[in-house]
């Protein structure tokens, strides 16, 4: 069974990816795996720099070939803010309570709250690289709802429906999430090596 590193120390992503591959034979390893392992930094001006960079650098640290992802929330009426500055967009050491709560102030009195989540997955094996990409189309919500997921899950609402992310259970979500769309696209690559190779 192959083994894939996720390039993650955020618990609520490895458990979303775990959950977007858990069909494959795959057996996921994830950054709890590898106490040592660099931090790193996430420095890049695009969502792809940023995922092939951790991709890269876990998987020269294990030996083994690593997922990494990047996403960004782009919000029309910001100009596409926080956009690669999503995690951080409150300051270096703000948390996701912080950003939500500088991106609502942002929007106050704003009727147009169009954006979207953008996920960029690098998969690097030796030195190969390959890049998947997933959008999802919906609105920033006027306050926050919702208990489940993390980051800015509750205050976006994809176009599809009517609850923001935090509403939806975990499966609802991945029906719709510009992650799933990623790892469906890696997943859909996963499978296509194996029948190569067989």
């Amino acid at each position: 069974m192959r083994e894939i590193v996720i390039a993650s120390g955020n618990r609520g992503k490895v458990r979303e990816i775990e959950m977007l591959l858990k069909d494959l034979a795959v057996r996921t390893l994830s950054l709890e795996d590898f106490p040592n392992a660099p931090a790193v930094l996430e420095n890049k001006a695009t969502l792809e720099g940023n995922a092939v960079k951790k991709a890269r650098e876990i998987a020269e640290f294990t030996g083994l070939p690593a997922i990494a992802d990047d996403t960004g929330l782009e919000v029309d009426a910001l100009d596409g803010r926080p956009g690669v500055l999503s995690a951080r967009y409150a300051g270096p050491d703000a948390n996701s309570e912080a950003n939500r709560r500088l991106l609502l102030s942002e929007l106050d009195g704003i009727d147009e709250r169009s954006a979207r989540f953008r996920t960029v997955a690098a998969f690097v094996d030796d030195d190969e690289v390959h890049v998947f990409d997933g959008t999802c189309e919906g609105l920033i919500a006027v306050a926050e709802r919702g208990e489940g997921g993390f980051g800015y899950d509750s205050i976006f609402v994809p176009e599809s429906d009517t609850r923001t992310f935090a509403e939806m259970t975990a499966e609802e979500k991945n029906k719709v999430s510009h992650r799933s769309e990623a790892f469906q696209k890696f997943a859909a690559f996963l499978r296509s090596e194996d029948a190569k190779g067989s």
